[in-house]
């Protein structure tokens, strides 16, 4: 009966600490923001077509590079990966991914029964993905390669070139897979950081999934999208949100076209807010470089941990965990990714500056309640 495994991730949306460390995005956005509510009065609560507003979709269009006739409009990024998974992957098929891994988009492989080989991500190579690896995962049956860039939980990006070297694996090696990037956090960059284009334009079989959660602030629109260039595929995505859900919100459609009305300046104050905070967290880490060892992201309002080993054994891990829940401060445990517990994932993004300090400070004092530098517990 069990379809979709549990996972602890689920507590986020559960009740709220006093300090959550846990979360991934960044502030959100108040609909006071985007609107007069009076601007909606007249707008019809009629379904809406499957393949989504054609005005939002020649937003994300030009967004990306692509046609709107690309784009299929979902409820939310993990819809998209859900109806990927299902159009792709028959029971026993092979699919391709990693760890650690946004738990969601491994759930949705194993729903439909999927056979999954995982290429594991290393903390202490900074989780870059390495082509030679992938290569020993790819056989001539593997229907769908499915990565993200940034990644969930750590930040970290994958390059251009190493995702030509991965299309040039596939196109050798199972040449009728699709390769998924989920680019959730693509833009979530930092300061003056250059924004990565889009792996959309890389091939013809490379479909890219992303939603307006993390960079723009808006989770709670439920708004997301596919794009693909391959006609056939985009037919059968149609076909499969119009199955599963019909179409969008008209009102979050409306409400997300009012978002890309100001993308730009929305991106330009979140680089602010992100980078003060990953300033901080840097600075942090630093600090308590004695407890903790970190991977510094690439974009994204969230970064990943580990509690020394020399410092924390299993029980004083648990310990830390313990003594955060006991000062109502929240992380990610790492086990929710399908790391070890000793590395967590750190979220920067979501607090203002002052609280996020305020957290810091009670996660380093957590850090000394279990252990001492240089010994086990």
């Amino acid at each position: 009966m069990a379809r979709f495994p549990a996972n602890d991730i689920i507590s986020l949306v559960g009740s709220t600490p006093r300090y959550d460390l846990a979360e991934s995005v960044g502030p959100d956005l108040r609909l006071n923001e985007l609107v007069e509510l009076g601007e909606f009065g007249d707008l019809s609560l009629a379904y809406g077509t499957a393949a989504g507003d054609l005005r939002l979709r020649q937003a994300i269009a030009d967004a990306h590079g692509v046609d709107p006739g690309d784009v299929v409009i979902t409820v939310g990024g993990t819809h998209a990966l859900f109806l990927l998974a299902f159009i792709l992957c028959e029971r026993g098929d092979s699919a391709v991914t990693t760890a650690p891994l946004f738990p969601l988009a491994r759930n949705a492989l194993e729903s439909v029964g999927a056979k999954i080989e995982t290429l594991k991500l290393s903390f202490d190579h900074g989780y870059r993905l390495d082509p030679v690896e992938l290569r020993g995962k790819l056989t001539s049956s593997t229907k769908l390669v499915s990565l993200a860039s940034p990644q969930n939980p750590s930040g970290v990006a994958v390059p251009a070139a190493t995702l030509r070297d991965v299309l040039r694996l596939v196109d050798e090696i199972c040449p009728a897979a699709y390769v998924l990037v989920d680019e959730t956090y693509r833009e979530a960059a930092y300061a003056d950081d250059p924004i990565a284009d889009s792996a959309v334009a890389l091939g013809l079989k490379v479909i890219s999934v992303a939603s307006l959660s993390k960079c723009h602030g808006a989770p709670g629109l439920r708004l997301g999208w596919a794009i693909t260039r391959d006609p056939s595929l985009r037919q059968q995505l149609i076909i499969a949100k119009f199955n599963t859900v019909v179409s969008c919100s008209a009102v979050d459609e409306a409400l997300a076209l009012k978002v890309f009305d100001r993308r730009a300046a929305i991106i330009a104050e979140r680089r602010v807010h992100l980078d003060a905070g990953l300033q901080r967290t840097a600075a942090w880490a630093r600090a308590n470089h004695d407890f903790v060892d970190w991977v510094r992201p690439d974009a994204g309002a969230l970064c990943c941990v580990r509690l020394k080993p020399a410092v924390f054994d299993e029980f004083a891990v648990e310990r830390f965990y313990q003594a955060l829940a006991g000062n109502g401060t929240r992380v990610a445990n790492g086990t929710w990714f399908g790391e070890e517990s000793r590395v967590f994932r750190l979220g920067f993004g979501l607090l203002p500056m002052a609280e996020l300090d305020d957290a810091l400070t009670t996660l380093a004092a957590a850090l000394r309640e279990p252990a001492q530098p240089g010994r086990s517990s």
